[in-house]
This record gives C-alpha cells, sequence and structure tokens, in this order.
C-alpha cells in the first residue's frame, strides 16, 4: 500500500493589480465604475481585519443613523440580533424595500400604505405575527425619515424571527421589527436608467407554487435570487432573467418585467411564480392611462428575443430598459418610446416633478426647527 502524496501548499495566484477594489454598491449601485474606491495597501499586506468603516466609508455616514426597532429608535450599532435567532438558521424574515425621493415639497415615501400591506401579507403568509398595524409601522417610517433628517433615502422595513433556540418549527420564536435608512442609488449601475442593461436568461427557476409562496417578500425565497443573480454577474451580464417550472418567463432575481412588441405591453400574470410588485401596478396604471394597451400572460422565452422593448420595475431598480437578452438586442438596443414614455412619468411623480395624481407619495414633515 503507497503513501499518499504530500498535499501542496495552496499559492495564492498573483494579483492582477497592486490595489484593493472597495465596492461602495449602497451608494451609486453595484455597476458603476464610479462606485469603487481605490486602496492604496498592496493585496499582499492587506490587513485582514479592517473595521467595516474602512472597507465601507459610506457606513461612517450610516453609521449616525437611528433605526427603528418595534417602537423605539435605537443607535445603528444597537439595532441587533443573537447569532442563535431562528431567521439566521432558517431564513425566517419578511421584508419590504421602499424608496424616498427628493420632491421640491421636501422628503416623500413612494406608496408608502402599499408596501406596508404588503408586509404584512407576507407576515400572515408566513404565520409571523406581527404586533404592529399598517398605520403604525406607515408612521414609523416617517419618523426614521425625519428623526435622520434624510432628503431621500431607501427603506427596509423587516420582521426577523428570533430567539435563541433551535429547530426548524418556529413558534417559540420571538418576532422582531425594524425599519432601517439606507442611500441607494440606482441598483443596476448608474447609466442603467438611460442606457439600458445587457442580461442573460438564468439556468436557474423560479419555485413551484406548491414550494415556496412567492407572493410574500420572505428572506429565504431570495436564496434563489443570489444564485442567479452570482450567476449572471460571472458571465459578464448585469442581470439574470429566471423561468417559471414550466419554462415561461418569470421575473428578474429581485425585479418584474415586462416587454413591448408592436406597441402592446405584457407582462407575466402574478401565478408566474413571481412577486406581485408594487413599482410593477404603478407602471401597469401609468401605461393604460397614456394609451397602451397592457396584457398580464404567459410570455414564452423566445419573445425576449423578438420584443421591440423590454425592461425591468422593481423599488431599487426603478424602471430600468434592458439592452439585450443572452447578448441579443432588444429592439435597436437601447431604450425604446414605450419605455422612456412610461419611465418620464413614473420618475416624474416619484420626484414631485409631476402632479401626484394617484395619491402615490406620502410627504414627510422636517423636524428640523427654525
Amino acid at each position: 500500500m503507497h503513501a499518499p502524496a504530500p498535499r501542496q501548499a495552496f499559492v495564492r495566484p498573483p494579483a492582477q493589480t497592486p490595489f484593493t477594489d472597495v465596492t461602495v454598491g449602497a451608494l451609486f449601485g453595484p455597476n458603476d465604475r464610479s462606485d469603487v474606491f481605490r486602496v492604496s495597501s498592496p493585496k499582499a499586506s492587506m490587513p485582514t481585519s479592517l473595521p467595516v468603516e474602512a472597507i465601507n466609508p459610506l457606513l461612517l455616514v450610516m453609521s449616525k443613523h437611528k433605526i427603528w426597532r418595534d417602537g423605539a429608535l435605537v443607535g445603528w450599532q444597537d439595532a441587533t440580533i443573537h447569532v442563535m435567532s431562528h431567521a439566521v438558521h432558517y431564513g425566517s424574515s419578511v421584508f419590504e424595500g421602499i424608496r424616498c425621493y427628493s420632491t421640491p415639497d421636501g422628503p416623500a415615501i413612494f406608496r408608502l400604505p402599499e408596501h406596508m400591506r404588503r408586509f404584512q401579507d407576507s407576515c400572515r403568509i408566513y404565520r409571523m405575527p406581527m404586533r404592529h398595524s399598517i398605520e403604525d409601522l406607515s408612521a414609523a417610517c416617517s419618523e426614521v425619515v425625519a428623526e435622520n433628517e434624510l432628503d431621500a433615502c431607501y427603506l427596509r422595513p423587516v420582521a426577523i424571527r428570533t430567539g435563541e433556540e433551535m429547530g426548524v418549527l418556529p413558534n417559540k420564536a420571538p418576532v422582531e421589527t425594524f425599519v432601517i435608512p439606507w442611500v441607494w442609488g440606482r441598483y443596476l449601475g448608474h447609466e442603467a436608467l438611460e442606457e439600458g442593461v445587457d442580461v442573460c436568461v438564468s439556468s436557474w427557476r423560479r419555485p413551484a407554487p406548491d414550494t415556496i409562496p412567492m407572493l410574500a417578500k420572505a428572506g429565504g425565497n431570495y436564496l434563489n435570487s443570489q444564485l442567479s443573480k452570482m450567476e449572471a454577474r460571472a458571465s459578464g451580464f448585469v442581470e439574470g432573467i429566471m423561468l417559471d417550472t414550466l419554462g415561461n418567463v418569470a421575473e428578474g432575481s429581485g425585479e418584474n418585467l415586462f416587454i413591448v412588441r408592436d406597441g402592446v405591453v405584457y407582462t407575466p400574470t402574478i401565478g408566474s411564480s413571481i412577486l406581485n410588485g408594487i413599482t410593477r401596478d404603478s407602471v401597469m396604471r401609468i401605461a393604460r392611462d397614456l394609451g397602451y394597451t397592457v396584457l398580464e400572460q404567459v410570455v414564452p422565452r423566445e419573445l425576449l428575443y423578438i420584443s421591440d422593448e423590454a425592461f425591468f420595475t422593481g423599488t431599487a431598480a426603478e424602471l430600468t430598459p434592458i439592452r439585450s437578452v443572452d447578448k441579443i438586442e432588444v429592439g435597436p438596443g437601447k431604450p425604446g418610446p414605450v419605455t422612456l414614455a412610461i419611465q418620464k412619468v413614473y420618475m416624474g411623480i416619484a420626484t414631485g416633478k409631476m402632479p401626484d395624481r394617484y395619491g402615490w407619495l406620502t410627504r414627510v414633515e422636517s423636524r428640523v426647527t427654525a
């Protein structure tokens, strides 16, 4: 019997550059090269235990903010949970993503009651007791914006099963609720809204309706999204389009999807394993009011390749045109007239540059006294 060959020591490949790229995606978005700070320490001698603030300078600002925690405002460093929390081990959290825009009349939160209703719905689907009403949660979001004197931000309400017990059954795990303020720019890149993005069809599919409830915006649901997103980035694309279990179009990893063909706007139904997006609803209402026919229906994959226009929608992504799918140009390879018309109205209302004819904005009263 031969002795096993000695294991070779792992040799780190030489660095491509003597500098370390530190991405501050929260500020500009993950596809924008202006979001990369150049740290002058060589990789070979880079300390392994830098404080978080040294890696992400934005956190120097963020760490001064207050976070709402079950009715009280607490310091950034105090908004913590235990490592034994149920959510850490089993993904049992639900959340929302909400934009607060800077408008000529001050900060305004976009479709706040609708977001809070979906938040409550997600809790109900996952049988998570929520002791705060929609009105109280809405007030908490406004309070976070006002207390931190934010003109614009991204708000992340999240309900988390915490506790200090092991086991899948969550009955004994308490539910804690937070509202977190965050500074977030263009989710799919700084130029994405103007120029569009290049995407691919993912090999990862949305789950069947009898496996995971996609109408709930739950933390565990996004493990599926992470796989799609990482695959797309590794292949040189900004985002992946996921199909449902039948092979028809579902959505992006964190966005709903629309395509335009011969002036008709198509989007998958909520039965296609998608999140029932609030931005999606906003876009459908705007498109119809602009005179476009909007059809919610099964969307076959090949329709992506012969569409005249395509775009993503979502709170973080807003309305982002799609420039190409699987390296096939969408239409002329740039945002089309239908996309731009809807985007203009959507962003105009959200930023207060157009009349809020739908009543979508919740104004935040400033706490700054003269």
